[in-house]
């Protein structure tokens, strides 16, 4: 039986320049843990109608994400990324530039958290977040991420379901007890207006107030 995942993907043509950033992923040797596509489509949505001029990625991987979230800036418009790796980052670059946004966007290679306290002392501010990254430090990603917003700002989290072990009460590894921190925190964080989409691996939303 099709699932609702792949009856909805069966409904778009294959992303040309997407199919090359998961091919250049295979090539490096990288396990590809890039945002469902049904997801990517979904950050450049928001993007768009949010009117990002400034987007923060936390977690490159190979450029996937950056190239959705891209797609949807204003003119001129910028994304931030966060990439402890420096190949990945790298390869994220490469494959920017290749898709045309080379000049949208700057790596900061390190631990996010670090470059997050970089960025709050400089006192920069972001339309848009999308954290992808380590999961045992999401709910702190979230903490930053609503300290450096803009107000209307819209934050995204994948990867909430971890592949089902997050609804699972016999798996309490720390990335899934941290997943469920997050997971809750974003639901009730009165600073944050959010939702909880299940579809994928799961995508946690949230408009800061």
């Amino acid at each position: 039986m099709t699932t609702p995942e792949q009856y909805s993907e069966e409904l778009y043509a294959e992303d040309e320049v997407l199919g090359r950033v998961k091919a250049s992923i295979a090539a490096a040797g990288i396990q590809d843990v890039s945002i469902a596509p049904g997801y990517g489509r979904l950050l450049t949505l928001l993007v768009t109608t949010s009117c990002t001029t400034h987007a923060l990625e936390i977690g490159a991987l190979g450029g996937y994400s950056g190239i959705c979230i891209a797609r949807g800036l204003v003119p001129g418009g910028t994304i931030t990324s966060l990439e402890i790796s420096e190949d990945n980052a790298r390869l994220a670059g490469h494959n920017m530039e290749e898709a045309g946004f080379g000049k949208n966007v700057n790596y900061m290679i390190g631990p996010a958290l670090e470059s997050l306290d970089q960025l709050q002392a400089e006192g920069k501010r972001f339309d848009f977040f999308f954290i992808d990254a380590d999961k045992e430090n999401y709910a702190h990603y979230l903490e930053r991420a609503i300290q450096l917003a803009n107000p209307g700002a819209i934050i995204a989290g994948d990867n909430t379901l971890l592949r089902g072990r997050t609804l699972n009460a016999e798996k309490n590894g720390p990335s899934v007890v941290a997943m469920r921190k997050f997971n809750e925190m974003i639901a009730t964080d009165e600073r944050l207006l959010s939702t909880f989409l299940p579809a994928f691996d799961g995508l946690a939303l949230a408009l800061v107030k």
